[in-house]
């Protein structure tokens, strides 16, 4: 059995010289930095697992659901392959009689493209007998034990359960828990965070006066504390556009060389927007699976992206395939075939 121990104390026993030395420069020394919060979207894969709630009575998804359905709107690329893979699976579903409406399975594919998982509930008549299936909304859903479910209302304020076997669920499975599926495009996660933030900064570059920020470095002893303070609140609140872009300082006695303005970098000099732009873009669509000319990307040279036909014939038959596969098997958990698919629907089948 392994024994918890205790942090080691840190003694730094340093020179009482060496430390004098040390606070007398920190009194004389002014300095604060600048930034901006960290996203908590960009969290998202540091509470991966699943847990049960026990006093709530249920278990918590692996990826925090808000934040999935926030980063489907983070990202142009990222949002326009989930709108293009929910819309060919739509075009490729044939409704059943008393089965699901193309409407509502258009939104069961929303979720599962988004979250990894979808619900429907089944309508039943006063007998018992099916009337067909209608989309749950998956964000606030959430899996019981006993294979019940429920819906959290007012974020977790309230709550509608489910009765057995009302609910359905289908998912893409996930190796690390078997309660909920993940999206197939969770590799390209960071590559999501990284085309976004790097927009973000562009823009934040742009509005700020083109340029990055600056430090105001002063070392002159006449300065007196007042000014001190004035100068040090002037750039602590300055915001918006054209910041750090002027200041007029007058310091009566001051050496020339007292006041420094040093930037803190130069994109124009090097610019590694349009690299990471890229390097991102075909990350994102490698993880959903995209080909760059179904996904309305520009080719970057002048032969283009090839046959459009036989790349839209491909990813019928294989990327969307694959993507209805959750809906597929649970017509063998229902017992009949409530999800059926056409994937010749609107394509040039000839070679």
């Amino acid at each position: 059995m392994s024994k918890r121990r205790k942090p080691a104390r840190q003694t730094a026993q340093q020179p009482a010289k060496n430390q004098q030395h040390t606070a007398e420069a920190a009194a004389g020394a002014v300095g604060f930095s600048f930034g901006d919060p960290e996203p908590v979207v960009n969290g998202l894969a540091d509470i991966l697992g699943v847990y049960y709630y026990e006093d709530a009575d249920y278990y918590t998804p692996p990826l925090l659901p808000s934040g999935l359905d926030t980063l489907a709107r983070k990202n142009g690329i990222h949002r326009r392959c989930i709108n293009f893979k929910v819309q060919q699976a739509s075009i490729c579903y044939q409704p059943q009689t008393n089965g699901m409406p193309k409407r509502d399975f258009a939104r069961c594919a929303r979720d599962l493209q988004t979250f990894g998982y979808f619900f429907f509930q089944d309508i039943r008549s006063v007998l018992g007998n099916t009337l067909g299936y209608r989309h749950v909304p998956a964000l606030n859903m959430r899996v019981r034990p006993k294979g019940q479910h429920l819906m959290l209302v007012n974020g977790s304020q309230g709550r509608i359960e489910f009765e057995r076997g009302e609910i359905h669920m289908g998912m893409q499975y996930d190796t690390g828990q078997s309660i909920y599926g993940v999206p197939d495009w969770i590799g390209g996660l960071q590559d999501v965070f990284l085309s976004s933030e790097s927009t973000l900064f562009r823009r934040r570059y742009f509005l700020n006066g083109s340029h990055m920020g600056y430090i105001l470095y002063t070392t002159d002893k006449n300065m007196d504390k007042d000014l001190e303070k004035k100068i040090s609140e002037a750039v602590r609140q300055s915001k918006g556009p054209g910041n750090f872009r002027s200041m007029y300082l007058n310091i009566p006695g001051g050496d020339k060389d007292a006041v420094k303005l040093i930037p803190v970098g130069d994109i124009g000099q090097k610019d590694e927007f349009n690299t990471i732009k890229t390097i991102s873009k075909n990350e994102i669509l490698i993880a959903h699976g995209m080909q760059p000319a179904l996904a309305g990307m520009a080719p970057d040279n002048a032969g283009g992206f090839g046959d459009i036909e036989k790349i839209q014939r491909f990813y019928r038959q294989n990327e969307v395939r694959a993507q209805v596969e959750p809906f597929v098997e649970l017509n063998d958990i229902i017992g009949r075939p409530i999800f059926k698919f056409d994937f010749d629907t609107g394509v040039n089948t000839q070679a």
